[in-house]
């Protein structure tokens, strides 16, 4: 605990502040940044998760968003202490974030084109059906 009798509150004393450089300024907004989108993946992978099939794909946005909550808390702790180990371990959890988006965009774009295709395929016989059931009731 720290000693408040050692506290010189006199005049004579000067406090030197350093303004923030614009760097310093863009890195605590940049983990501010990584903050919100840590929480805002979180509750999308908490919302995908109340459906059973929704689970399989918010479990992993969970962990993302884990991740990058991490992440910005070992950038925090670097901009502190200036401690190399914490600047290392922050972009190895956010190359873990990227790592595991890329794997659930990847996928996510072949389930789109899998199910464009799907629609068109039953889509296309519907209409051709309609189609033989106008021309047989012209007759």
């Amino acid at each position: 605990m720290e000693d408040f009798n050692e506290i010189n509150l006199n005049e004579s004393t000067t406090v030197d502040i350093k303004p923030l450089s614009m760097f310093q300024i863009m890195f605590s907004q940049m983990t501010k940044d990584m903050r919100f989108v840590g929480i805002f993946v979180i509750i999308y992978g908490a919302l995908n998760c109340l459906s059973i099939i929704g689970a399989v794909v918010g479990i992993p946005y969970i962990i993302i968003g884990l991740r990058m909550r991490e992440s910005a808390d070992q950038f925090d702790l670097f901009r502190t202490t200036n401690d190399a180990r914490a600047m290392r371990y922050g972009f190895e959890l956010q190359g873990k974030y990227f790592r595991i988006l890329k794997i659930l965009i990847i996928i996510s774009l072949v389930l789109i084109a899998v199910s464009i295709i799907i629609f068109f395929a039953v889509l296309i016989p519907i209409l051709g059906s309609f189609s033989h059931l106008q021309q047989y009731n012209s007759y």
